[in-house]
């Protein structure tokens, strides 16, 4: 086998092994979403969910969030390039005392566990029935803060009249 050929292989799966999920998010799961499960109930399924927190509420021995359901991208992170984009709600509880102040609305979390029925609850109005599921796993994402890089030359090391620069502006003497 010739290296032109094994260079970009390699390379690809090495690029390819980035994408994975963290080891606690890792395993096969049925594909259905919180929506799906509430028209066809499936008790016991096993599920890997995630989505932004709306409510922390810990109680007596557990600890119950209410999440708005986004897709999960490929390393199990939900997928916030579209922030329209949403599942339904649902319901996740897990053992302990998870603090309120860290699991704040907004903050990202996935969850691994099993359906363990439907509660209902008001919306506003709206009557709307919750998945909820036993959570084995609570994985809290750490928030992305966005960066912007600005070059230390934005025009060149001789500043704006570089000769050499950006194609606008004042042009040098020639």
């Amino acid at each position: 086998m010739s290296t032109r050929f094994l260079l970009p292989v390699v390379a690809a799966l090495s690029l390819a092994a980035c994408a994975t999920a963290p080891k606690p998010l890792q395993g096969q799961f049925p594909p259905v979403s919180p929506r799906d499960s509430v028209t066809t109930p499936q008790v016991g399924a096993p599920v890997r969910w995630g989505g932004k927190i709306i409510q922390t509420q810990p109680g007596q021995g557990q600890t119950c969030f209410q999440l708005i359901s986004r897709p999960l991208d490929s390393s199990g992170r939900p997928d916030s390039s579209s922030a329209d984009a949403s599942d339904g709600r649902f319901v996740a509880c897990r053992a302990g005392f998870y603090d309120p102040a860290v699991f704040e609305p907004g903050r990202e979390v996935t969850f691994i566990g099993h359906i363990q029925g439907y509660e209902n609850t008001k919306i506003g109005d709206y009557d709307y029935k919750l998945p909820k599921i036993s959570a084995d796993v609570v994985y809290l994402w750490p928030v992305v803060r966005r960066v912007d890089v600005v070059p230390a030359y934005p025009y060149g090391p001789w500043g704006p009249w570089d000769p050499w620069g950006p194609r606008w502006g004042y042009r040098g003497w020639w």
